[in-house]
C-alpha cells in the first residue's frame, strides 16, 4: 500500500523501496501514530468528513491495530514504506474504503513531527526520573559519609582536602542542571504540530488548541514552515543527554580511579564488576567502563543529526527521515547509562581509613598553611614560598604534615607560630571554609540538606502531567 502514486507511471524499484524504507526502525512510534490518527478522525468529524459512525469505526479499528501490535511477530511480515503506512494498511484491512479518509488534509510532515514529539516527550519523562533516581542515590551516598575527607584533585594530582559529601554534592549540581536541560527540552516537544499540514498549514479548519489539549500539548506551533521544517527539539534532547552522558562519564572515570589498587579508597560491588578470562585476580569495572564509553555514541548521535540538517533548504526534506536512528540510539544508552550509573551508586563502598591515609600522606593541607600565614599579615607571595619550601623539605626527608612538631616548624621559619601548626591538622583549615558553597563541614551539611529539599521537588514535578 502506498499514500502516494497518482502521478506516477511505474512504481518504485525494489532496491529504492529497500533503500527508503522507514519501518525498520520508526516501528518505535506506532503507539504515538495510533494516537496522533485516533485525534486526527476526531478533527475530520468535526469538520464534517468523517461521519459520527465512520470516526467510531475507525477508532474502533485503530484499537484493534494497537492490540494486534502487542502480539509477538506483528512487523515481522510488514514490508510498508513507514510506521504511517503500516497504520492505514491496518486500518484498511479492518474498515475497508473507509480507510482512504483518513488522510485528509494530513500530512507525513506533520504527522512524522507529531509522532517523534509524543514519543519523546515519554522519553523525556523517564530520563528525569532516571536522573533523580541517580541524584537520590548520590545523595545518599553523602549522608552514609557526611564527614569523611578525601583529597580533592587538580591536574590529577591532590590538590586539597574536601569532604566525601562535598564531592558528591558537585555531581548532584550537574544532575541538576541536567534535569533543567530536560525540562526546558520538553517545553520546546511539547507543541503540536498538527495542523501544518505539508508546509502551507491545512486546508480543513479545526481548534489546533482543542487537539493539543486532548493530546496533552501545551501549546501549538506557530508557523507552518517552520513546523514542517523544525527538527531544533530532536537536537535539544540529543544535547542535553551529550552533556548528561559526559558527566556520567567523568563520574565513571573517577570512581575507576578511586577504586583502582593506586587509589584504593572506593570499592565497586561484585554485583557491578567482572573478572579476567586469563588473569585470576582482576576485579574489572565494566559498568564503568561501559558508561564511559557509550557516551561517545551519544555525542556521535548528535553530531550526526547536526550534520544531515546543516544545509537543507525549507521546509520537509527527505534527509529528515534520518533523525530517528539517532534519537533513537542515543535515548536508549542514555537510560541504560543512568540505571547503571544509579546501580553502581547504590552499591558502593567508601573506605574512609584509605581515603584518610590519601590525604594524610600528601601536602594537601599547604594551601590552608598558606593562607593561614595571608590571615597572620605575611604577603601571599612570601607566605606562598615559605610553604613551598617547608614542602620540598618534607620531599627531600621523607615526612608528612603531620611528622611536623610546632617547635621544628619555628626553627624552619618564625613565621610558622605554634597557632599555624594546628592547620596542619586538614580538618582544621577546613573549618576555615565555612561559605557558601564551600567545603566546610557546616556549609555542607546545609547544601546536602537543601539538595534533598531540591531532590524532592524534581520527584513532585515528574507526578505533574
Amino acid at each position: 500500500m502506498k499514500l502516494w502514486g497518482g502521478r506516477f507511471q511505474r512504481g518504485p524499484s525494489e532496491v529504492f523501496e529497500r533503500f527508503s524504507s522507514s519501518l525498520g526502525f520508526d516501528r518505535r512510534l506506532l503507539e504515538a501514530d495510533i494516537r496522533g490518527t485516533q485525534a486526527w478522525a476526531r478533527v475530520l468529524e468535526s469538520a464534517g468528513v468523517l461521519q459520527t459512525a465512520e470516526r467510531e469505526a475507525i477508532e474502533a479499528a485503530l484499537e484493534a491495530v494497537r492490540a494486534e501490535a502487542a502480539q509477538p511477530g506483528f512487523f515481522e511480515s510488514a514490508a510498508d514504506e513507514d510506521v504511517h503506512t503500516l497504520v492505514i494498511r491496518k486500518l484498511a484491512e479492518r474498515t475497508g474504503a473507509l480507510a482512504e479518509k483518513i488522510h485528509t488534509g494530513r500530512s507525513r510532515n506533520e504527522q512524522v513531527s507529531l509522532d517523534v514529539r509524543l514519543w519523546l516527550r515519554e522519553q523525556i519523562d523517564q530520563v528525569r526520573a532516571r536522573i533523580a533516581e541517580l541524584a537520590s542515590a548520590l545523595l545518599e551516598l553523602a549522608r552514609k559519609w557526611p564527614e569523611t575527607i578525601i583529597p580533592g584533585y587538580t591536574h590529577l594530582r591532590r590538590a586539597q582536602p574536601v569532604l566525601w559529601s562535598h564531592y558528591l554534592l558537585a555531581y548532584f549540581e550537574m544532575l541538576a542542571r541536567d534535569w533543567e536541560r530536560f525540562s526546558q527540552a520538553r517545553a520546546r516537544v511539547n507543541l503540536l504540530p498538527l495542523g501544518a499540514g505539508a508546509l502551507a498549514g491545512s486546508g480543513f479548519a479545526f481548534d489546533r488548541q482543542a487537539v493539543a489539549r486532548e493530546l496533552g500539548f501545551e501549546g501549538i506551533t506557530a508557523n507552518s514552515m517552520d513546523a514542517a521544517a523544525d527538527r531544533d527539539f530532536v537536537l535539544d534532547f540529543l544535547y542535553a543527554a551529550s552533556v548528561t552522558m559526559l558527566h556520567l562519564s567523568r563520574l565513571a572515570e573517577d570512581w575507576i580511579l578511586y577504586s583502582s589498587e593506586e587509589f584504593g579508597w572506593l570499592e565497586l560491588a561484585d554485583e557491578v564488576s567482572s573478572g579476567s578470562s586469563l588473569m585470576p585476580q582482576k576485579k574489572n569495572p565494566d559498568s564503568l567502563e561501559l558508561i564511559r564509553g557509550k557516551c561517545g555514541r551519544v555525542f556521535g548521535c548528535l553530531a550526526y543529526l547536526f550534520l544531515t540538517m546543516k544545509a537543507l533548504p525549507m521546509t520537509y526534506n527527505r534527509d529528515m527521515q534520518e533523525d530517528k536512528p539517532p534519537l533513537f540510539a542515543a535515548a536508549d544508552e542514555l537510560l541504560a547509562s543512568l540505571e547503571m550509573a544509579s546501580v553502581v551508586a547504590r552499591s558502593l563502598r567508601l573506605k574512609p581509613e584509605l581515603a584518610a591515609a590519601a590525604v594524610e600522606q600528601s601536602w594537601v593541607v599547604a594551601t590552608d598553611l598558606a593562607e593561614g600565614l595571608a590571615r597572620a599579615g605575611v604577603p601571599f607571595h612570601r607566605a606562598h614560598q615559605l610553604v613551598g619550601k617547608l614542602v620540598l623539605e618534607s620531599l627531600k626527608r621523607g615526612r608528612r604534615p603531620a611528622d611536623w612538631r610546632p617547635e621544628e616548624l619555628a626553627q624552619f621559619a618564625p613565621e610558622f607560630t605554634p597557632e599555624l601548626a594546628r592547620l596542619l591538622d586538614p580538618r582544621q583549615g577546613m573549618r576555615t571554609r565555612e561559605i557558601p558553597g564551600g567545603t566546610g563541614p557546616q556549609a555542607v551539611a546545609e547544601a546536602l540538606e537543601e539538595a534533598f529539599k531540591r531532590l524532592e521537588a524534581m520527584r513532585a514535578s515528574l507526578a505533574q502531567p
